[in-house]
């Protein structure tokens, strides 16, 4: 008889967000589950992974195809220890998810969520980060419920390109109000940070990060973010290889070997 498939599902948002049972609820139907998500939030955390302090590992629940399990450390622990001491076999497929609040732009670069999906695309598992334009911790999720299985289904089914993996955003909107679903490239943009001073209690200064998103291309419709703002699912595939493949012509021209400088 042939296995059903494995799937590993994490998150960055803790192993008790909403968005993590929406996406339990996404790929139950396809293969048996092993969640090992963060003990707590862990948003924002990128690749970061624990070096100088222990990681614990809490079985939470285990039943009927599906196993839940709480991790202490950064979303990339979780893929980690996952792939290493929790599950028998190397998954069919990872998810991560769904996060609450956007990660098109620049944001995939400090994302949690795609910290763990990029990770399992380093361990040649297809894997997918999806994220929901909403930060509300009980945001609803239904355009993702409806939308983000076909997505499951094609990846489980087709697989993607080696070292790639898939960022997928969903709109905040009315599931009848999506357009349909478009593959962009990462809208050129960055995070305008302010830190705002303030003074505890105690009278000690510290200081709370602010800030707003500026795109630099508002106008360009081949984006995620023009995708987004117009009612359509965003899916962008990230390559884990960061080598600006443009540039080596022109640095080329820098080298030298020995002493000739």
């Amino acid at each position: 008889m042939k296995k059903k498939p494995l799937i590993l599902v994490t998150n960055d948002d803790g192993v008790n967000a909403k968005g993590l049972q929406s996406l339990i609820e996404v790929v139950q139907p396809f293969g048996d589950i092993v969640v090992v998500a963060p003990s707590e939030s862990r948003s924002a955390m990128s690749n970061a992974i624990t070096v100088k302090i222990p990681l614990h590992l809490k079985q939470i629940s285990s039943l009927n195809g599906l196993t839940k399990v709480a991790c202490s450390g950064t979303p990339v622990d979780c893929v980690k220890l996952a792939l290493n001491q929790v599950l028998e076999r190397k998954p069919d497929l990872l998810v991560s998810g769904i996060n609450h609040g956007s990660n098109s732009s620049i944001s995939v670069v400090y994302s949690g969520t795609m910290g763990a999906a990029i990770e399992g695309c380093i361990n040649r598992i297809p894997s997918i980060g999806f994220s929901l334009l909403d930060f509300n911790p009980n945001a609803d999720f239904s355009v993702a419920l409806k939308f983000a299985p076909q997505i499951v289904q094609n990846v489980l089914e087709k697989g993607l390109p080696e070292y790639t993996c898939l960022n997928v955003n969903f709109p905040q909107t009315k599931v009848e109000n999506v357009k349909g679903m478009k593959i962009c490239r990462q809208t050129k943009g960055m995070w305008k940070e302010e830190f705002e001073k303030r003074v505890d209690p105690h009278n000690r200064e510290y200081y709370w990060l602010t800030g707003n998103f500026k795109n630099y291309e508002p106008e360009a419709e081949d984006t995620d973010e023009w995708a987004l703002n117009h009612n359509y699912i965003s899916v962008v595939p990230v390559n884990v290889d960061l080598t600006s493949y443009n540039a080596i012509q022109i640095l080329k021209l820098w080298q030298y070997e020995g002493q000739n400088k």
